[in-house]
């Protein structure tokens, strides 16, 4: 027992001796460890060496990693741009050609647009209107003539406008038709809004009608509308060169609608005033209604036979 004791004594001694030892070599300062250690302390430099230098080329490698993702993201995005600049000048020819195709799509749908009228519903409108009109330049007359006779200061327009004829007055008929049929002409063929408004005014009314019918459209407009403008309301105004410009400037805006312009308002003006000039010359009622009607019919005609020259 007392040996064992002794032998354990002696152990536990030198153990603390050992263990002493290395305490001490953590607690010396490194130049005392690297001069009585020398190669412990070279070990020691170049196992940090070795970690910081991993450490350097750890963190170099991330950083490389990004550049290049980055210039690769750069490259990606440089040859899309120019690969969608090349995409679009060789596109924009053809939406210039998808866009005129559409506009003359667009155009074409709203020349087809235009309602025709039946051939049943045009000649009825037309008679019911001529009647009206014809009527109301009737009543005007006689009013007219009554109010003159009871000393009103009114012109009678049965009296400054008759229905007489004389032979002279054919010679002007024939004048005021080739008058207005050229004015007509030139127009259609210099002024593209009149002529698409004349080729409106034609669709809607001419389209469904019979070749006789044609008579019936040109004359009673012609001689019922005369009947009322010139024949009642050019003496009732004062039956001079105001009231001739003031009938003429009625009958033009009358005609505006159903597709017609105002172009077609500035030449309806114009043969108003044409037919008022006629108007007074003659004193007879005959020569505007005759030279209307035929103006009516040749236009017809015209536009029969030659449906597509106006478009």
């Amino acid at each position: 027992m007392g040996l064992l004791t002794t032998n354990y004594g002696r152990h536990s001694s030198m153990g603390g001796m050992f263990v002493g030892f290395h305490g001490a070599r953590k607690l010396l300062p490194t130049k005392l460890l690297s001069v009585r250690y020398p190669k412990l302390m070279l070990q020691r430099w170049h196992a940090l060496g070795a970690k910081a230098l991993a450490t350097r080329k750890s963190v170099k490698k991330p950083k490389r990693q990004v550049q290049q993702r980055k210039d690769v993201v750069l490259e990606t995005k440089k040859s899309l741009s120019e690969g969608n600049s090349v995409i679009a000048d060789q596109s924009s020819p053809k939406d210039d050609s998808v866009t005129d195709g559409s506009n003359a799509y667009d155009n074409s749908t709203a020349k087809n647009s235009i309602s025709v009228a039946s051939r049943g519903n045009v000649l009825q409108a037309c008679t019911i209107t001529s009647g009206l009109l014809a009527a109301l330049g009737l009543i005007i007359r006689q009013v007219s003539h009554v109010a003159s006779i009871e000393g009103l200061p009114i012109l009678d327009s049965s009296l400054e406008v008759s229905f007489g004829f004389e032979m002279w007055h054919l010679g002007l008929i024939i004048g005021l038709v080739i008058l207005v049929s050229s004015c007509r002409y030139l127009l259609l063929k210099s002024w593209p809004d009149f002529a698409e408004s004349s080729e409106a005014a034609n669709q809607q009314v001419l389209t469904s009608l019979q070749p006789l019918d044609y008579l019936v459209v040109a004359f009673l407009p012609g001689v019922s509308e005369e009947l009322f403008f010139r024949g009642a309301l050019l003496p009732v105004f004062g039956f001079d060169w105001k009231s001739v410009i003031l009938v003429a400037a009625v009958f033009g805006v009358l005609h505006l609608g159903s597709g017609r312009k105002y172009s077609f308002a500035v030449w309806a003006t114009f043969v108003g005033f044409v037919y008022g000039y006629a108007t007074i010359v003659s004193s007879s009622i005959i020569v505007p209604m005759a030279s209307h009607a035929l103006n009516n019919l040749i236009g017809a005609i015209l536009w029969r036979q030659t449906p597509k020259s106006l478009e």
